[in-house]
């Protein structure tokens, strides 16, 4: 997990959207190393302290850290002597979190080899050879190894934020009873061989990455709050469903006449069909199947299964997605909000202790400049970030301080987008090499290059499709050699005129540039391997069982990186690289969202082995059997069109924590769904259809919808900074897109009350006012 995403680990108790603290004042600590007296005048913003040896070393240790807490949205409610400052900036340093969060990925991925076990090659148990199943106490000595991890780091949080922090976070009291109870659990399934048949604990572990990231539990809480106002829309869509399930089973009741039976048999037979029927017809997996039976006796019948879906599907379900993204965006807002104020407050309280650091007369107008350069080359930041406040600050050098307001503003420079500069262009002496440069730096080469790279996607396409209908050893692979050796000499030749035109530096500052060098050179290597191997063989002669690699799979691998490489034309078109930068932003900042859905799907994977797991087995021999023996095999058995059994479903299925996985994405896609809950609902209970109704709902309904709707704010607000650049500036332009800037506009900035209010607050830093 990101370290901004672990901000608020050690965080107090915030109230409103003003994020107000509690209001305990902690205990004080005098004896411990580092400890002293403030006084501060919140008017005068004047500063008295009684001095220590050491005391300015801490001063600027402590503002260090505070910019620190600010720059990652951490609360700065801990403690703040020498000895807890150096373990605090190790347990967020970028090797401490890595490897909490490579303890967290190796806890969940224990499930893929715990019993039953995933390490097979198919999930099919008609062509499933016998998993490996781990000793007991193989995966149980890394679980427990695990689970000392989290003992240790959760000790270190509560010494770090103190008892009466502790007592106040509910994270931290669950986090420990999560402990206990999976050491507890622990104990009881080596005792009993690690032969129970549930493992609780494993419902429990997706709790550790939750804790660990603070956007996580930012979004979980905020569909807490929105749970209500999405249970009145779903109240009314099953208001909606029961209304028309009752005027369906009146539509289509059993007549005397078999041959009108044909919807009351497949879909309107009891209330329990009828409504699984519409259900699954809201999400469209069987349009227009549902209604054929009674279509085609009267075409007058297709008004109720219009309206259904219109009401339905298009007008409550789509109210129900603005409904969720609504509610949830303006409690996210409100979350943002307390995040906006931990920035504020960490450098508040860093320009609050340097003022009291130096001479009287520091103290009385600001914080020196000399100070601030000096703290500054302590904090850890990114080097971009620290050049730009670092230059800020020396603007600063003639008057020698800064006051408060000048201090926050050179924390501006966080918020804003980088700029990434070019290295100037080689200077050649020769007027002819000048010329040359001219030429081979314009635009226009690019555009070239671009052609020729689509040219060379429209040749293989062409041959492929010449070829379709030949098998491998009957294709002249002689042919697209040829063609791909002339594209690759063109590929070699653009990238060398490029690097004269550029240099070294120049031509590695374009990301796309690196893109394109790598995949001609590995093209070019492949090339090269190919006729070393073939010796440049004539058009009849094609060795497919000679060296390595055959010339056809060497071929394919040159076609496939050719087609790869035609992703260079993203950066060329402004649209294609906003989209493809929104990707990559959702990559490295919206993980948290992505997160809360992988927690769901392994909640209900587990509890979806736990339910069904054997549940279905297909027959022996059953590719010899017809479907009427088959029917004798099992009761629960069908072959009937649209059928799991029919449609070969059997690689789909709760056997293994793998297979649960793939099976829950499919139900979420909801093409078919209804063939695996009407699977389910024969070999076990019709009481299954709840387990993949809830999944449906929480998946599918709720989450998707709301990813998705993440996924347009997070594009809005990266075309509206961009509408007025030109494809150079978005190519340079590095936007930094996280969830507080995407919603920086509607956030209120913390009043100067607040902040000294929430200082004043402070359960170890002892502030007097």
């Amino acid at each position: 997990m990101s370290r901004m995403e672990t901000a608020s680990l050690l965080t107090g108790s915030m109230n409103g959207a003003s994020g107000d603290y509690g209001s305990s004042s902690g205990t004080e600590d005098r004896g411990s190393p580092g400890s002293r007296r403030m006084s501060y005048s919140a008017a005068g913003q004047s500063c008295s302290v009684d001095r220590a040896p050491g005391d300015e070393e801490l001063y600027l240790q402590q503002a260090a850290v505070f910019i620190e807490d600010a720059i990652q949205y951490r609360s700065i409610n801990h403690r703040v002597d020498a000895r807890s400052l150096r373990l605090y900036r190790w347990y967020y340093s970028r090797i401490c979190q890595w490897f909490l969060g490579l303890t967290i990925a190796v806890l969940l991925l224990l499930a893929f080899v715990e019993r039953p076990s995933s390490l097979s090659i198919s999930s099919d148990p008609r062509f499933r050879s016998p998993a490996w199943q781990p000793p007991c106490g193989f995966t149980e000595s890394f679980e427990m190894l695990c689970l000392l991890i989290f003992c240790l780091d959760l000790a270190v949080k509560s010494y770090l934020i103190g008892w009466e922090e502790f007592r106040k976070n509910k994270w931290l009291i669950a986090y420990t009873a999560v402990i206990v109870f999976s050491i507890i659990d622990w104990v009881l399934s080596v005792s009993m061989v690690c032969d129970e048949r549930l493992r609780v604990r494993r419902l429990l572990r997706p709790f550790f990455l939750l804790q660990n990231s603070s956007l996580m539990k930012k979004t979980l809480k905020c569909i807490k709050r929105t749970l209500p106002e999405i249970a009145s829309v779903i109240l009314l869509l099953a208001l909606h469903l029961c209304l028309f399930t009752m005027i369906g089973m009146l539509l289509f009741a059993k007549s005397e006449d078999p041959k009108r039976n044909g919807e009351w048999e497949l879909h309107f037979k009891d209330f329990s069909s009828s409504l699984t029927s519409l259900l699954v017809l809201l999400t469209t997996a069987n349009n227009p199947d549902v209604m054929i039976p009674a279509y085609s006796l009267n075409r007058g019948y297709s008004i109720f299964f219009v309206s259904f879906s219109v009401i339905g599907t298009y007008c409550l379900m789509n109210l129900l997605t603005a409904i969720i993204y609504n509610q949830f965006r303006g409690y996210l807002l409100m979350s943002v909000q307390t995040s906006i104020i931990r920035r504020r407050l960490g450098i508040r309280a860093a320009f609050q202790i340097l003022c009291c650091q130096g001479a009287e007369r520091a103290a009385e107008e600001g914080v020196a400049v000399d100070v601030m350069l000096n703290v500054m080359s302590r904090v850890q930041m990114k080097s971009y970030y620290r050049a730009a406040i670092t230059k800020e600050v020396q603007q600063y050098a003639d008057v020698g301080y800064m006051d408060r307001e000048q201090f926050r503003k050179i924390f501006d420079e966080l918020d804003k987008d980088r700029i990434k500069e070019h290295p100037p262009l080689p200077g050649y002496n020769s007027p002819v090499l000048q010329r040359l440069q001219n030429i081979f730096s314009h635009y226009y080469l690019t555009i070239l290059g671009n052609a020729v790279a689509l040219a060379n996607v429209v040749s293989i396409c062409t041959v492929l499709v010449l070829n379709s209908d030949k098998s491998t050893a009957e294709r002249d692979n002689y042919i697209m050699e040829i063609i791909n050796m002339c594209f690759i000499l063109y590929y070699l030749f653009e990238m060398c005129v490029k690097i004269f035109a550029f240099g070294w530096k120049g031509y590695l500052s374009y990301r796309n540039n690196i893109f394109d060098g790598f995949l001609t050179i590995l093209l070019l290597l492949l090339q090269i391997t190919i006729y070393i191997t073939y010796r440049l063989p004539y058009s009849q002669w094609d060795p497919s069982s000679h060296g390595l690699m055959s010339l056809w799979e060497m071929v394919r691998l040159i076609n496939m990186l050719i087609v790869f490489r035609f992703l260079r034309i993203i950066p060329d078109i402004k649209l294609m690289a906003l989209v493809a930068s929104t990707l990559l932003d959702l990559l490295k900042n919206l993980r948290a969202f992505a997160g809360i859905l992988m927690v769901v799907f392994y909640v209900f994977a587990v509890i979806g082995i736990w339910l069904f797991e054997g549940a279905i087995k297909p027959p022996p021999n059953m590719s010899g059997l017809s479907n009427s023996s088959m029917e004798n095999i099992s009761s629960n058995f069908s072959m009937e069109c649209g059928t799991y059994e029919q449609l070969g479903y059997w690689p789909n299925n709760f056997d293994d924590f793998g297979a649960s996985i793939m099976l829950l994405y499919d139900v979420m896609i909801v093409n078919n769904w209804q063939a695996f809950m009407d699977a389910y609902s024969r070999y076990t209970t019709e009481w299954s259809k709840i387990y993949f109704v809830s999944w449906w709902l929480t998946s599918s309904v709720m989450w998707v919808n709301l990813f998705v709707a993440l996924i347009l704010e997070n594009f809005i607000y990266k075309w509206d900074r961009s509408h007025s650049c030109s494809v150079t500036d978005v190519e340079r332009i590095r936007y930094e897109t996280s969830v507080q800037l995407m919603f920086r506009e509607q956030i209120q900035e913390p009043t100067e009350e607040e902040l000294i209010c929430q200082l004043h607050q402070h359960p170890h830093l002892h502030l007097h006012w």
